[in-house]
Order: structure tokens, then C-alpha cells, then sequence
């Protein structure tokens, strides 16, 4: 940090640092071990309160907030985030591990999603507003003029993600679909790296101050493990919250939000091993290259993606065994790098050699060991259908640079795997599309997929994630708590919205959304129809 901003160690509750009363902690460097200044203060349960109940006041000024000031805000933010970009990224490289490239890509993520939620704002049709005119002369009854629009749920509460420092944090997606939807937010640091999120922090709040919204729109809080969280979920002023981390978490919060007087949702993104199916055809062409980008998915970013491909099916045989000769000749030259925290590198450590101990289990390659005391070389390892199917243990994500390779003897053997799956993120075919039966297969297949995934990818490898509008990065339990939502991708700001419809009502009394002469100018759907920006109800 430069003199000019000093890093001060604390929450930011509606504007302005709050001195924690439960304890403190550092973040650790992954890469040395070595501790990190400053000490920042952990809020008791009780000084949580204040920010919620600032979030609360600020609601109702932020849900009727002009689409033109609103995406203004929005732009705000993402340019107050990259102007701190060279120090934001030097401290979340000290505080993740993570290289500075992955980081600078990881923060024009996030300030171009926000960008693309100001765009979302300024369009005006996520609001989601229908009008059903009147029809006084219709038989044998006459019909209401109903009109219907889209209102934000009230306070979010997000919960900053260990692997994303930036991106899945402070203002990353859930924050910034939040605040577009027309939440106050606040946001639950991730104590792994503090000093990263007070930066983007203090950005958020700043631009809260110069929009001249009330200051209860955002705050960060730090807190004491699982106990702040709890208590998040367990506020009645939140009305919705959203996670990314493993699943005892999110399942926990889960049931905080839903045990509640009033429930209240938590869309939570957990596990997934996000299956890979090689077909027969895609094993006759360019297999070295297929393992070389095999081992570049498994190993990217240290494996600590939720869209690394876990779990890989390769049919038994000689093209199977070919495949698995070149990823074993390809893996020990990618060295591990730092995982995020000692405590993620050992979990790490912990699941891979219980994967490797299971009775059926064998090892395809180990990639070296890398410097310093948390950066564990890869591991891929194999099985076949019956151990797997056997032995639920083996479809337990393993958090990092880990996959298992399971061989299958035919079609039916892949499609009972498959339909024995739980839900994931990503599914992806590799397959020859001039070959009829890999053709043929894969059609089959389709139908067990869609059940049971978010994301469904012919070629390529499941990690990395297109923000835009047409993406899902969800998928049914455990994947994530909601089948029917993205965490990523403009249809995310859904999560925090809710309708309402307005029957009979005279002109002077309905919102600006929903009047007869739009004057915010959205696209709507008039008596099933869509009409242009800016035109009025009737013609």
C-alpha cells in the first residue's frame, strides 16, 4: 500500500472502519508461510447489527433508484476498482499465491461485470415488466389492466470466495448482480485475504458516497469463521444470500436462512467434479494434444477452479491406454504452485491420498512438488466402473490439481455412470462429429446431462467461465442450492428479484415502471407482446 492509503485493518459498516471486539487475525503469504500486516479486527455478532440494519434503511432508496444514476453507480464502481488495479493486484498476489497474470485477468473480470450489469441497468429489462391492458367490453367478463414488474428482494448478504479473491468477492458477480437488482449488500470478507478486500472495499464504498446513495448500500465485514456467517444468514434484516466455497458451508448456511421465521434463500455454489466424456472418436485423432490440454485444465490455477474437470471417462482399450501414457508423460513436468492458504494445500494433501489409498485405485502421474511449504504436485489417478460405482467416496470433489480417470467398457456402462452422478456445474463431450456412432452416443447422452448439469460443452475443457447473457454457471444440488440459478452471467441478478402486480390501478398511483407512457423507456411486454425501448403501453 502507498502512505496515501494505508491499509487500516478493519470493517467498513456504511462508510466508515469499525474496530472489531471478537479477536483478530493476519493473513498468511501461501507462498512463504510468513504472516501479514496489518492485524485486522473481527466484528462480534452483536456490532453486525449496525450494517444490516444500514442496509435496511438504504433499501428502499436503492430499489427506486433511475435506471440512468443506477448504471452510472454501477460504472462507478468498476472504474474506482481499476484504478487501485497495480496495488490490488500486489496484495492479493501476497495474500492467494495466485501469479500476477491470473490476477490482472481476475480483476478486468470483475470491473467488466460490473460494466455489464450497468449496461443490464441502463436496459431496463430485467425488471421484467408485463401489461395486460384493460378490456372492459370483453364477454362474458370484462378483464382488469394488470401490470407487472420485478422489485429487488431487499439486503444480500455475499460471502467472499477463497479461490476468487476478486472476481467471486468484494464486487464480484454476486455483489455486482445485487446491486444491480437494487440490493444494499453486505459483504463477509474471506479472512484469507483481508487486505485484498478492504482495497476493493473502500472503492465500493467511495463510489456509494460520491452517487449519493445512502451509506447502508455496502459493507464489509470481518468476522470469526463460521459464527459471523451464521449470524448473516440468521439476520432478519438480510433477505437473500450468496455463497461460493465447499459444501459443509454452504449447506450450513442454508439451513441458518431456511430455520428462519421468515426463510429467506441462499444461493450457494459448491462441489462439483464437472465430468469429462472422451467417445471413442476423439481418441483416434490428436490424443497427445488431448492430454496436453487435459493436464493444462487439471493443473491451471493450481486445479483451485470450480470447473476443473475432476472426474475424466475414457474408454477402456488401446486408444484409452495411449491417452493415458501421454498424460502420463505430460504431468511431471508442471510443477505445483502455492495453493491459497495452508489450510486448502493440506485439505488438499488430505483427499488426494485418500482417493489414492481406495482399494482399485491406481496412479497415472504425479507432477513434482513446487517451491515453498504449500504447493503439492498434481495427481491423476484411475479406476473402472464397478470400483467407481462402488465406492462413493471416489466422487468426492478433491479441491485442487487432483483428477480420477474412470474406464468404461461400452455405452451402457458411461450412461449408468453418468445417471449415477449428482448434479454438477459443467459436463463436457469430446467426440468425433464425422463419426456416427460418437454422434450417436453423445445424442444419447444428452438427456442424462441435462438432468444432472448447468453446462454442457461439445470440445474444449470446463474451466473458464464467459460472462455474458446467455451463461449458467449453476446445476443442481450439490452443485449449487438452486438448479433454476447462475451465479455468473447477466441472468444472476434473477436471484435477487421478486414480482409484484399491480391490478386496477389508476395512472397517478402506478411505479415509473409500469406506467402507461414509460417514461424510464424499458422494453416491455404488452398483452403477451414485446414492445421497443421507450414505447408506450398502447398504441
Amino acid at each position: 500500500m502507498t502512505d496515501q492509503t494505508p491499509l487500516t485493518g478493519h470493517s467498513i459498516v456504511a462508510g466508515r472502519p469499525v474496530p472489531g471486539e471478537a479477536g483478530t487475525t493476519r493473513a498468511v503469504d501461501p507462498r512463504t508461510g510468513a504472516e501479514l500486516g496489518p492485524e485486522y479486527t473481527l466484528l462480534a455478532v452483536e456490532q453486525l447489527a449496525e450494517a444490516t440494519r444500514a442496509a435496511a434503511d438504504a433499501a428502499p432508496v436503492l430499489a427506486s433508484l433511475e435506471p440512468g444514476p443506477h448504471a452510472d453507480f454501477l460504472a462507478d464502481v468498476a472504474d474506482r476498482v481499476e484504478a487501485v488495479g497495480d496495488e490490488l493486484v500486489a496484495r492479493a498476489g501476497a495474500e492467494t499465491g495466485l501469479p500476477e497474470a491470473r490476477l490482472r485477468g481476475e480483476l478486468a473480470r470483475t470491473t467488466n461485470q460490473l460494466r455489464l450489469f450497468a449496461r443490464v441497468v441502463r436496459r431496463g429489462d430485467h425488471r421484467g415488466v408485463r401489461v395486460d391492458p384493460a378490456q372492459p367490453d370483453r364477454t362474458p367478463l370484462p378483464r382488469a389492466d394488470v401490470r407487472r414488474r420485478l422489485l429487488p428482494r431487499g439486503p444480500v448478504a455475499v460471502f467472499g470466495a477463497s479461490n476468487f479473491p476478486l472476481a467471486f468477492s468484494v464486487a464480484g458477480g454476486d455483489t455486482a448482480s445485487a446491486l444491480a437488482a437494487g440490493c444494499p449488500v453486505v459483504v463477509k470478507a474471506h479472512n484469507a485475504h483481508p487486505g485484498t478486500s478492504e482495497i476493493v472495499g473502500r472503492a465500493v464504498s467511495d463510489a456509494v458516497a460520491a452517487a449519493g446513495l445512502p451509506a447502508g448500500t455496502f459493507s464489509l465485514v470481518y468476522g470469526p469463521g463460521a459464527r459471523i456467517g451464521q449470524a448473516l444468514a440468521a439476520d432478519p434484516a438480510v433477505a437473500g444470500g450468496g455463497f461460493t466455497g465447499s459444501r459443509a458451508a454452504g449447506t450450513a448456511l442454508m439451513r441458518t436462512a431456511a430455520g428462519r421465521d421468515v426463510p429467506v434463500p441462499v444461493f450457494a455454489e459448491m462441489s462439483s467434479v464437472n465430468p469429462v466424456v472422451l467417445l471413442p472418436g476423439a481418441l483416434a485423432g490428436d490424443s497427445a494434444g488431448l492430454a496436453q490440454a487435459y493436464v493444462t485444465s487439471v493443473t491451471g490455477s493450481c486445479g483451485q477452479l470450480c470447473t476443473a474437470p475432476g472426474l475424466v471417462l475414457v474408454p477402456a482399450g488401446a486408444d484409452g491406454d495411449r491417452f493415458l501414457e501421454h498424460v502420463a508423460a505430460a504431468l511431471p513436468s508442471v510443477a505445483g504452485q502455492p495453493m491459497l492458504t495452508p489450510g486448502i494445500a493440506q485439505a488438499w494433501r488430505d483427499g488426494a491420498a485418500a482417493a489414492a489409498s481406495r482399494p482399485g485405485v491406481t496412479e497415472v502421474a504425479r507432477g513434482p512438488q513446487g517451491e515453498g511449504p504449500n504447493a503439492p504436485g498434481a495427481l491423476v489417478l484411475a479406476t473402472d466402473v464397478a470400483t467407481f460405482a462402488g465406492d462413493p467416496t471416489l466422487a468426492e470433489e478433491v479441491f485442487g490439481a487432483f483428477s480420477l480417470v474412470v474406464r468404461y467398457a461400452g455405452v451402457g456402462e458411461l450412461t449408468g455412470l453418468l445417471e449415477g452422478l449428482e448434479g454438477q456445474l459443467t459436463a463436457t463431450l469430446h467426440l468425433d462429429s464425422g463419426l456416427a456412432e460418437d454422434v450417436q452416443t453423445a445424442r444419447g447422452l444428452l438427456p442424462v446431462l441435462e438432468r444432472t448439469v448447468g453446462r454442457i460443452l461439445v470440445g474444449g475443457w470446463p474451466t473458464g467461465v464467459e460472462v455474458n447473457d446467455a451463461m449458467v454457471h449453476g446445476g443442481p444440488y450439490p452443485a449449487t442450492s438452486d438448479g433454476a440459478s447462475t451465479s455468473v452471467g447477466t441472468a444472476a441478478i434473477e436471484r435477487w428479484l421478486r414480482p409484484v402486480a399491480y391490478q386496477g390501478f389508476p395512472e397517478e398511483l402506478l411505479p415509473a415502471p409500469v406506467q402507461e407512457a414509460n417514461p424510464w423507456g424499458l422494453t416491455r411486454r404488452v398483452d403477451g407482446e414485446l414492445r421497443p425501448v421507450g414505447e408506450p403501453a398502447r398504441p
